[in-house]
């Protein structure tokens, strides 16, 4: 057989292996590689070059970056800014500014940046208002690839069409230019995406959705009673607290109070240096009179307005410091220590609110006590731990403790804009500016943004590591060798020369016609970069035989190469969102079709319009 109908034969294979979704996908990836080594159809290092292709190396990247401005609650933020303009409701509303703000971003950061930067916001939208993430992140993917035709940057495949347009004498695009043919792809693609997309998507989620937390700070304070009566009073310096021992503070003047904590000012941990100083915070719970009877007498102040009323979500969980709710398991080196509210863990950094057993609080007295006059621990039990969020991360991975949710995940979720969100933000603006500008390649924008979050403390090497989908990083390296096997057997080639000959005597409307059915057709199995490097040359070559500009010719081109809907391996981001999208091979083209013929009414009809031959 020859070296094109093995690569054929392996496309079947593969498409066949997707679509019946019988066999891992990633092991259907690596499959296709090694197939197209052993054939002799590709060398080894050829069939094997795509896991270090430079385009993995961004995506991986970029999925650092996206984690990042998670585990800051950037994230978070935008998801809130998304629900209040959208509303809990309107599927619509949410929808349209979902997709046009990865419209816009992806004009300036590429299809991959803006997907990747979206992808977690989207997802943390889908479990607030309990909608499937199936009706929400195919319409993000699809949205940006209209989106790419904004502006120069929005895609490779653009930068080479413009390139073209100046080889050929006639002159490249406009920045901006892309716009005319983006705007009415943009437009229509919303359109039909909002009128058909929630009858031809599944209703499904991904298997792995995380829980929504978005209320997780006053569900816990409610359900240990900490709702009201918590107060975090702020140490003047007139205080005469100032320089003394923790020890110091004495309520029995003060019936109704109870003393919880100190914070250091500076760190909102708990308090380790020997003396209280100017700025500490002390936890007291109790009365609200009697609270603000003991800050008046003894100078100290509320930390804020609404701390006043004693809400216990907004003064114990903040950007700064939140809470972990743990359990004690069987065989617990934890069990028969004894413990009391206000008390500081081994470590010095977590503090002791609360403790209770069978869903009921224990208060000191009545459960056996130890010498401390604290509660004896049991299997079972339950602590209410508060801290610094770093202390939280940092201490509970112990195996004395169960951690009931994660604090990681509870912050990405509950604490918009949290610690280290300014500089993420940063960071995502400068990789924005590299890429934008071209200064450097994608993927060394990326490593430079992944480097720099890691630099920063936003995250540790092994949370990058497991912020990485490593399914999506092999599946599209392994993918990438079939653009080569197309290329080095002829094949691609020999299909656009064949479909040239076919239309090319009926016209440039014709011309236009087939070039779009090749590259939309080419671009579901290989690259679309791929696709363009083979088509343009051809339809180039096509316009000067028949007299006609270029200029038409190449933007239908760029069009039809955006149009890369009908299955997962069409593009990476089309397989980013397949697994938190809960979506099979199947599940794109339902949708993905009637973009399609969108796209090639514009490539066709409307283009010609814009840029005349």
């Amino acid at each position: 057989m020859s070296p094109i109908a093995y690569t054929a034969l392996i496309i079947a294979a593969a498409v066949i292996l997707f679509v019946t979704n019988r066999v891992p996908v990633v092991l259907v990836a690596m499959g296709t590689a090694l197939s197209l080594w052993a054939t002799g159809v590709l060398t080894l290092p050829q069939a094997l070059g795509g896991l270090g292709d430079p385009a993995v190396i961004f995506i991986a990247a970029l999925f650092v970056v996206s984690s990042g401005l998670e585990v800051t609650g950037v994230t978070a933020w935008a998801g809130q800014l998304l629900i209040k303009g959208a509303g809990e409701e309107s599927r619509t509303r949410l929808l349209l500014l979902t997709m046009g703000l990865v419209a816009l971003l992806t004009a300036l950061i590429s299809v991959n940046g803006a997907v990747a930067a979206l992808l977690p916001v989207v997802v943390v939208i889908a479990v607030r208002l309990k909608r499937n993430s199936s009706q929400l992140l195919m319409p993000l993917v699809f949205a940006a690839h209209a989106g790419s035709m904004l502006a120069l940057t929005g895609t490779p495949v653009n930068v080479l069409v413009s390139e073209a347009g100046v080889d050929a004498g006639v002159g490249g695009f406009g920045f901006f230019e892309f716009a005319l043919a983006g705007i009415p792809l943009l437009a229509g693609s919303m359109a039909i995406m909002i009128l058909f997309g929630q009858k031809l998507l599944p209703e499904r989620n991904g298997a792995t959705m995380p829980a929504d937390f978005s209320r997780h700070a006053k569900t816990l304070v409610e359900q240990y009673g900490l709702a009201s009566g918590i107060y975090q009073l702020r140490v003047r310096a007139t205080c005469p607290y100032v320089g003394q021992p923790a020890s110091a503070i004495d309520l029995a003047a003060f019936p109704g109070l109870q003393f919880v904590a100190i914070q250091e000012g500076d760190s909102a941990g708990p308090l380790r240096r020997n003396a209280i100083a100017e700025g500490d915070h002390i936890l007291l719970r109790g009365d609200a009179e009697a609270a603000a009877t003991f800050a008046a007498t003894m100078h100290l102040a509320f930390r804020d307005e609404s701390a006043t009323t004693g809400e216990g979500e907004e003064t114990l969980f903040n950007k700064r410091s939140g809470l972990a709710e743990v359990v004690i398991p069987p065989r617990s080196g934890l069990i028969g220590q004894s413990v009391f509210p206000g008390m500081v863990t081994e470590s010095g950094d977590l503090i002791i609110l609360a403790v209770q057993r069978s869903g009921n609080e224990i208060a000191v007295g009545e459960a056996v006590t130890g010498e401390a006059g604290g509660v004896v621990l049991q299997a079972g039990d339950t602590m209410l731990l508060q801290g610094t969020w770093k202390a939280l991360d940092t201490h509970l991975d112990d195996p004395d403790v169960l951690v009931v949710s994660s604090p990681e995940l509870v912050r990405r979720q509950a604490v918009p804009m949290g610690p280290g969100a300014k500089q993420a933000v940063a960071i995502l603006f400068g990789m924005v500016l590299l890429l934008a500008t071209g200064i450097v390649p994608p993927a060394v924008a990326g490593l430079l943004a992944a480097g720099a979050i890691i630099m920063t403390g936003i995250m540790t090497v092994e949370q990058s590591y497991r912020a990485i989908s490593w399914t999506t990083v092999i599946l599209v390296g392994a993918m990438m060798p079939l653009s080569t096997a197309m290329v080095e057997t002829g094949a691609a080639k020999l299909l656009a020369e064949r479909l040239v000959l076919m239309v090319g005597d009926a016209g440039p409307m014709a011309l236009l016609a087939g070039l779009f059915v090749l590259t939309a057709v080419m671009g579901q199995l290989i690259s679309n970069t791929a696709t363009a490097l083979i088509v343009i040359p051809i339809g180039v070559a096509a316009a000067a035989s028949m007299g006609i500009s270029p200029k038409p010719v190449l933007m239908s081109t760029a069009v039809a190469a955006a149009g890369a809907f009908l299955t997962p391996i069409a593009t990476p981001t089309n397989l980013m969102v397949m697994g938190p999208g809960g979506y099979a091979f199947g599940d794109y083209w339902k949708l993905g079709l009637p973009l399609l013929i969108w796209f090639f009414v514009v490539a066709v009809f409307i283009v010609p319009l814009i840029w005349r031959f």
